[in-house]
């Protein structure tokens, strides 16, 4: 495996050390701007943009007047992320509380759109919490009855805010416009990466200059980590089955995220089924699974048994596997966190949002045309956690019918890309461009 990059951090604490009302760096920098009817907050994984939200939240409902907030997140999982959290007992003025018939990023909540309506016509509950999907279907119902004015002095957060862009035909993009011209409503976006995969704006030229923005950068971030020490990002190269060339790559002794190809990729098999087996079957010796579906798994060459997740079968049992990974951070002893599980295997989740802090190894299959996902996918790494002084993102890539040294350097213009749009917004668009041009 060749890194191409190794770059190595301050540990000054800086970004995890709260203040007194509880606050990491970020997250005070973001609520001396709360007054803001447009904020738009960039910060980079693990830098508490959730709790940020809270405060804000919290603050413009009992402070400033507004009559609720919206939260909304792209899929279920992340909904996790604004459960209820006890702010005061770090200082804060309340806690954040939402009340479980409006959070719909809970199994069992159906007629999701309605509740929606119901938030806004109750003048009692403060909070809800649903996916994009819901939110855009409930606009759209708003719209048709000519309710929009119900979100008039409602704040509506918007997780992940990269979904959004200007493209005519981008629905949550079409919403945000709308709300900012026919509204009162305040809006709060958030994201880890202020860019996306098919070099559309995510917001017009005229709804951005309305913002007022929040920028905390990865190097600021990681750089403030207590732990973390380093950050790899490489790659190999495999010919024939990726499979083949996993046990190279692939140490199983680490905290690892597996990302298999997609199914259409030229480095799939096409069965994403079987290539979870293989993948268990190049570990080990499948030995049982427990009450949450979480695979036991004897190792080759040792007595030790690994806990392994699988996230890409699509049956009944996945909510439960993903029930238990989002109960890891509610573990208060940390040895039985860590032991909880070992590897992760997924297809189109555990990227964006998805939280397990002792994970240090991502290793994804298969070349990704996406900066903004590959930094979601590097970015499920770098969380600071006891013991990980190391974090690695791996790309196992086919080696394409080219010759090798111009393989080689098309790869490093990517990776050199994707390394420095975590620490420079700005330069970008440059890189991006440079990426292009290598390949």
């Amino acid at each position: 495996m060749t890194d191409l990059i190794t770059v190595h951090y301050a540990q000054n604490g800086a970004s995890i050390k709260a203040d007194s009302m509880g606050m990491r760096e970020m997250q005070a920098r973001a609520y001396e701007k709360r007054n803001a009817q447009y904020l738009l907050l960039k910060a980079p994984p693990a830098s508490g943009k959730s709790r940020a939200l809270m405060f804000l939240a919290l603050d413009k409902v009992r402070h400033q007047g507004l009559k609720k907030a919206i939260v909304a997140v792209p899929e279920m999982s992340i909904g996790g992320s604004f459960n209820d959290t006890a702010l005061s007992q770090y200082g804060f003025f309340a806690d954040w509380h939402v009340e479980p018939e409006y959070n719909l990023c809970t199994p069992g909540n159906a007629g999701k759109v309605d509740r929606v309506i119901g938030f806004l016509t109750d003048p009692a509950p403060e909070f809800l919490v649903c996916t994009h999907a819901t939110f855009r279907f409930a606009c759209q119902r708003l719209f048709e009855q000519n309710q929009l004015d119900l979100l008039d002095k409602v704040l509506v957060a918007v997780d992940e805010f990269h979904h959004v862009s200007a493209e005519e035909g981008n629905e949550l993009g079409k919403w945000i416009d709308l709300l900012m011209e026919q509204t009162s409503a305040h809006i709060v976006a958030m994201t880890g990466s202020y860019f996306r995969g098919d070099a559309m704006p995510i917001l017009s030229q005229k709804a951005e200059s309305q913002f007022e923005t929040v920028a905390y950068t990865y190097y600021e971030q990681l750089n403030g980590y207590k732990y973390l020490k380093s950050l790899g990002i490489g790659y190999h190269f495999y010919h024939g089955r990726y499979l083949d060339a996993l046990a190279e790559v692939l140490d199983p002794t680490k905290k690892t995220i597996i990302h298999i190809p997609h199914v259409m990729s030229v480095e799939s098999t096409g069965n994403k089924l079987s290539e979870v087996d293989a993948i268990i079957d190049v570990l080990g010796t499948l030995v049982s699974a427990d009450e949450h579906h979480i695979f036991n798994v004897e190792l080759k060459g040792a007595k030790k048994i690994i806990r392994v997740a699988d996230l890409v079968t699509d049956d009944r049992n996945r909510e439960t596997v993903l029930s238990y990974l989002r109960s890891i951070n509610q573990e208060p002893d940390l040895e039985k966190q860590k032991a909880m599980v070992d590897i992760i295997i997924a297809l189109g989740m555990a990227k964006e949002g998805f939280d397990w802090p002792w994970c240090e190894h991502v290793l994804t299959i298969g070349y990704r045309n996406s900066l903004t996902e590959v930094v979601q996918i590097i970015g499920r790494a770098t969380r600071d956690c006891v013991g990980k002084s190391h974090a690695q993102f791996t790309n196992l890539i086919a080696q394409p019918d080219a010759n090798d040294e111009d393989v080689r350097t098309a790869v490093n213009n990517m990776l050199k890309a994707i390394t420095l749009s975590l620490l420079m917004e700005q330069a970008l668009a440059w890189l991006w461009c440079l990426a292009l041009v290598g390949l």
